[in-house]
């Protein structure tokens, strides 16, 4: 008898030594959760261990090293998942690296530092300015750890402690997102606006528009020195306005106390973008558009029409691309913003598009490198709210826990995981 134990003690050793890896799908049919799903990598690459993020296997699967820890965090996040044996790991990966298929195996090696741009009136819970973000909804459902920074923190420079900054429904112009037309009467914007020129005064700045020129020099240097910078909404097109006008006022009185430059235009700097080319800026301060960049006029595009298709890339020869468009399909549902979409004209020619509306020629998800770093910019404000206005209720993720345009912006928060560069010094 004592045998007997002995034997079947090996036995189910031998069986728990087999399954030795975890394999998280992300297809369509065999995933309960795609964004929890980039959690549990997260946490598992914060627990010190390696994710392998298999590009183009079942939906950009990942894998890790099976622990009893592991496999109780699934179950409680609820994420589908199944422990296979090394021979079987073995044989998914010389799949995938047979050079005739296109996949690939990225390591994931260490849990990045997140940083989101948000003003500290929001950080510290009073809320004035009547919106979500989708990056910090998506962060907090996957359980993904943030920090909040703002104006003080980047200019007592304090990027350099993160690996990975977001930036959202933010005006670098000093404009206040042109709301002045729609909600200058406003209590939430007239306490936006003291509390913005309050901060301006207090870091030695005249005027809004200057604190934003500097903090996003200071980001763009961020970015230069190895930083990886992602921005959806207003976010991307005023952070290239307001590099593009340095030196030049673009603000009306009502933002600024006194009248803008009426040949600003002719002065725009387009070798200081990182992204846009031979934009016009939009004069009328009252117009709720800061220039030609947004593509605002979409023949044709209904909220039922309204989709972008994603590119494929080559994943042993562009792994870079291949992991910002991992998802389990390749058409997404388009979404509005105050920044929606970007006139392809408009993109410099070294820009990467990655997602894009072809029929009427606009890019929606825009990814490119400056100096040692990376950023990407993604049109629109929240995937899965089509035209998101002030006030309105924050997307419940609960409801929309295999969103494909959410896991794009998670594809972004995993790439620096990958990546081992140095920030230059």
């Amino acid at each position: 008898m004592k045998r007997i134990i002995v034997l079947l003690s090996c036995f189910f050793f031998s069986l728990n030594m087999q399954a030795s890896y975890i394999l998280i799908p992300m297809n369509h049919d065999n995933q309960r959760n795609h964004l929890k799903a980039y959690g549990i990598s997260y946490w598992v690459l914060d627990q010190g261990l390696e994710v392998y993020w298999l590009l183009n296997y079942e939906g950009g699967s990942f894998a890790f090293t099976n622990l009893p820890s592991f496999e109780k965090e699934l179950k409680t996040r609820d994420v589908s998942y199944k422990v296979i044996p090394d021979g079987q790991f073995a044989q998914i990966r010389g799949e995938i690296n047979n050079p005739e298929v296109n996949k690939e195996v990225m390591k994931l090696e260490k849990a990045p530092k997140i940083a989101v741009y948000t003003p500290d009136f929001n950080a510290k819970g009073e809320k004035i300015q009547p919106w979500d973000d989708a990056v910090t909804l998506v962060l907090t459902y996957a359980e993904i750890p943030y920090d909040v920074i703002y104006d003080r923190e980047v200019l007592e420079d304090k990027l350099p402690e993160y690996d990975w900054l977001h930036l959202h429904h933010e005006d670098f112009t000093g404009q206040y997102g042109k709301f002045y037309y729609s909600q200058g009467s406003q209590p939430w914007y007239k306490q936006n606006q003291k509390n913005m020129e309050n901060l301006a005064s207090e870091l030695g700045f005249n005027k809004v528009s200057m604190l934003k020129l500097a903090v996003a020099k200071r980001i763009k240097e961020f970015v230069s020195g190895g930083g990886f910078m992602f921005a959806m909404c207003s976010a991307t097109d005023s952070f290239d306005i307001c590099l593009a006008a340095e030196g030049h006022d673009i603000c009306a009185e009502m933002y600024d106390g006194d009248g803008a430059d009426p040949d600003a235009q002719s002065k725009l700097n387009y070798d200081a973008t990182l992204a846009f080319k031979d934009f016009d800026l939009v004069k009328n301060p009252l117009e709720y558009e800061f220039s030609s960049i947004d593509h605002k006029h979409r023949p044709g595009v209904s909220p039922e029409t309204d989709y972008f298709t994603l590119f494929e890339f080559s994943a042993k020869w562009d792994p870079v691309p291949t992991m910002l468009t991992q998802n389990h399909t390749t058409t997404v549902k388009g979404f509005m913003g105050q920044t929606t979409a970007y006139g392809k004209d408009l993109v410099k020619s070294d820009v990467l598009i990655l997602g894009q509306n072809k029929a009427i020629d606009e890019a929606r998800y825009i990814h490119g490198t400056y100096g040692f770093g990376t950023w990407t910019f993604y049109g629109g404000h929240d995937p899965e709210d089509y035209k998101h206005f002030v006030n309105d209720p924050e997307t419940d993720l609960n409801l929309h826990p295999n969103s494909p345009g959410y896991r794009l912006i998670l594809n972004n928060v995993l790439f620096p995981a990958a990546q081992k560069k140095k920030r230059k010094t």
